[in-house]
């Protein structure tokens, strides 16, 4: 299920993107690839807000110290709830 604002291409992650100039499109996109691929991986179970804030906001750290691959994002996302890559 898509949350409001949501088109497929990654912009549902904006909205926890405090500070856009961090980022250039490209990884904006990435970002987005990942914070998507991690809400999937959910089995489209209907969360808290807050899961998708806290999945979002580790992304974004990630992002920030360095990481561009979206397989290795989703999964430091995910890896903030207690999921890890054997069950996802």
């Amino acid at each position: 299920m898509r949350s409001e604002g949501e088109t497929g291409d990654g912009v549902v992650i904006l909205p926890f993107i405090r500070a856009r100039a961090d980022f250039d499109d490209e990884m904006t996109r990435r970002m987005g690839e990942a914070f998507d691929a991690a809400r999937t991986s959910l089995d489209g179970q209907e969360e808290p807000e807050l899961f998708y804030e806290i999945i979002a906001a580790r992304i974004i750290e990630a992002a920030k110290k360095g990481e561009r691959d979206p397989t290795r994002l989703r999964d430091i996302g995910l890896a903030a709830l207690g999921h890890n890559k054997g069950t996802i």
